[in-house]
């Protein structure tokens, strides 16, 4: 058993705060309530004083590598990255090797997090067989298989009418098409965002529109088959004004960003740090504002992190060379509370939709809910604790951080799934 004391709790925005206990038995919650008796012989009793308790996150976008690139990061290693960031589920990318393109390896996958993940964790299938983008993969037997979504991150399906023909598909099985939009024939051999910071690096810049042509026209196809489209990781401002008018429209289309793409500039660039080389690249303050709008107005659904890790060898190369991706696990509810809470004023309660009940809607998952009779997957956050983000403190395998010596308000605590705690006053458990 354990009980949390003086717990103030944040399902979503709109929660009245007051300090409550908490009591879980086994795996669920049986009593909320004030003044629940203690009893130290026979649970851990946790003190959530000046603290916030909520349901933990949903990462819908992230790659943990396995099978092929284990010296990345694997489905162990991920997962209690994840864990300590207080995801306890997540939704790992099919850019594998080999690519999670049939159902044996999504059967293998789903094996694999069995045996060795802390917490929960769903395959995303491939759109294409070997991501070629020429043929659809094996779209309704992967569903069959436990395939929470399709996509071929990492790679854009530039053949419009394959596009059209796995949304169709898609609608059939019921599962949504998380499209990477980006015109590789526009942004070939691009480096970073194009604009001021390009101009006096020399790097060859990507053009914003290289995103915004194929948000255009997945919103066209999605508006056609009536397929949900999910469009991800959103950089510019362009894609968020298409985005909304898709909704306006009544087209089926949700949409994430990431974490450092609501904080961070193209500027991170300067010195050629390659750990802010990301796909797509960081954009200008403006695209900031306008995703940071777009996630008050609902027009952005919700946040993924993109976790993507790279060897230090990857990254401690030249910067043409160096590949393309931060890790965001660990940082994320950090930085969106430094980034939309403290500076642009965004309720906290906001912030929790965008890591729990947004997600799982998009993935057809119900919410993780703190109330009694329902499961035990919940954070404690300490809204006050500043840290600096360190390489030495790093769960990942990776230590590709964008965020690494920026100091950070907010910190994860604690972290319980299914009853089980995970991690308990900042030390990982699992």
């Amino acid at each position: 058993m354990i009980l949390i004391k003086n717990a103030q709790i944040v399902n979503s925005i709109h929660d009245k705060l007051e300090k409550v206990d908490i009591l879980i038995v086994d795996d669920k919650i049986e009593k909320i309530g004030k003044g629940i008796e203690e009893n130290p012989n026979k649970m851990i009793v946790i003190d959530a004083s000046d603290k916030y308790v909520m349901p933990s996150f949903t990462d819908i976008h992230c790659h943990l590598r396995e099978p092929g690139f284990e010296y990345k990061e694997d489905i162990k290693s991920g997962s209690r990255s994840a864990a300590a960031g207080g995801f306890t589920t997540i939704c790992c990318m099919p850019n594998t090797n080999p690519p999670i393109d049939n159902r044996a390896m999504v059967a293998y996958i789903k094996y694999r997090a069995k045996e060795v993940s802390p917490i929960e964790v769903f395959p995303v299938g491939a759109i294409t067989k070997g991501f070629s983008g020429e043929e659809l993969a094996e779209i309704g037997f992967m569903k069959e298989e436990g395939a929470i979504a399709i996509s071929d991150d990492g790679k854009c399906v530039m053949n419009a009418n394959i596009m059209r023909n796995a949304l169709l598909y898609s609608k059939d099985f019921s599962i949504p098409v998380i499209s990477h939009c980006e015109d590789t024939n526009l942004s070939e051999g691009g480096q970073i965002n194009l604009g001021y910071v390009s101009t006096i690096t020399g790097l060859r810049g990507i053009p914003r529109e290289a995103e915004s042509v194929i948000v255009a026209r997945d919103i066209l196809l999605a508006k056609e088959t009536k397929a949900h489209l999910h469009i991800t990781h959103v950089s510019t401002k362009e894609s968020v004004r298409l985005i909304k008018m898709a909704k306006e429209w009544g087209v089926n289309v949700t949409a994430d960003t990431c974490p450092h793409y609501i904080s961070l500039t193209e500027e991170e660039v300067l010195g050629f740090n390659t750990n802010a080389k990301v796909n797509p690249p960081l954009r200008t303050q403006e695209d900031v504002e306008a995703l940071i709008e777009g996630l008050k107005e609902g027009v952005i659904d919700c946040i993924s992190t993109d976790h993507a890790p790279h060897h230090k060898d990857e990254k401690n190369v030249e910067f043409n060379l160096a590949a393309s991706g931060t890790i965001g696990f660990e940082t994320a509810f950090s930085v969106l509370f430094t980034y939309l809470v403290e500076k642009n004023g965004v309720e906290l309660g906001k912030v929790v939709e965008l890591l729990n009940q947004n997600p799982r809607k998009v993935i057809g998952l119900p919410p993780n809910v703190i109330r009694e009779g329902q499961k035990a997957n919940l954070v404690i956050v300490d809204l006050k604790k500043k840290w600096e983000v360190k390489e030495e403190n790093i769960v990942s395998k990776s230590k590709n951080s964008v965020f690494l010596g920026k100091f950070l308000t907010s910190y994860v605590e604690t972290v319980i799934y299914n009853g089980k705690i995970l991690k308990k006053d900042g030390v990982l458990n699992c």
